[in-house]
């Protein structure tokens, strides 16, 4: 995880980290939507970058729209005084294959 503080301003905390796309069916509808709700949960503001391609982690159409399968690297980038707190929430439950069976 890349941590950065562009002051003392706490709404000013930026972390990004790059993730593996693990689940067998990529970023299709019901992974889109767990993952937006989650995001939808914390005040920073999240956005997932895969190669050229950049969505808000809000909507479920924009994360459904990167085409991201399985062995993707997707960049979760956020920001705002819960970025920490809202990355670890997203590593977790792509690393768990966003609590999918296979």
């Amino acid at each position: 995880m890349s941590i950065q503080k562009h002051n003392k301003n706490h709404d000013d905390i930026i972390v990004s980290k790059e993730l593996t796309i693990i689940n067998k069916l990529g970023l299709h509808a019901r992974a889109a939507s767990k993952l937006a709700l989650l995001c939808q949960k914390f005040s920073a503001q999240i956005t997932l970058s895969l190669e050229e391609k950049e969505a808000d982690a809000n909507s479920i159409m924009a994360i459904m729209l990167l085409a991201g399968g399985q062995g993707k690297n997707v960049t979760v980038t956020a920001q705002g005084t819960d970025a920490p707190a809202a990355l670890e929430a997203i590593s977790q439950l792509i690393e768990a294959k966003f609590d999918e069976d296979e």
